[in-house]
């Protein structure tokens, strides 16, 4: 189990379906995010996409990235 730090958003830029956009999120899910792409066998930036796509399929969409905390906390309950 890992060590929570309570840390500010970073901001990082990802690749999605050849755009550049940034995305702001803790450490902690940035981390997350990682392992969750290594489970996957596919790099960060393709993950996002899939959880950018089935986002928008939503009648209102969140934004990215609360789609993405939304996403992995999902995953952490095992769904």
């Amino acid at each position: 189990m890992e060590t929570v730090t309570y840390s500010p958003p970073v901001k990082r830029s990802v690749l999605i379906r050849g755009h550049q956009t940034s995305v702001s999120l803790e450490p902690l899910f940035w981390r997350a995010l990682e392992i969750a792409a290594r489970d996957s066998a596919m790099p960060v930036n393709a993950l996002v996409a899939e959880v950018d796509e089935a986002r928008l399929k939503v009648r209102n969409p969140p934004n990215l990235t609360s789609a993405l905390r939304q996403w992995l906390f999902g995953r952490a309950l095992g769904g």
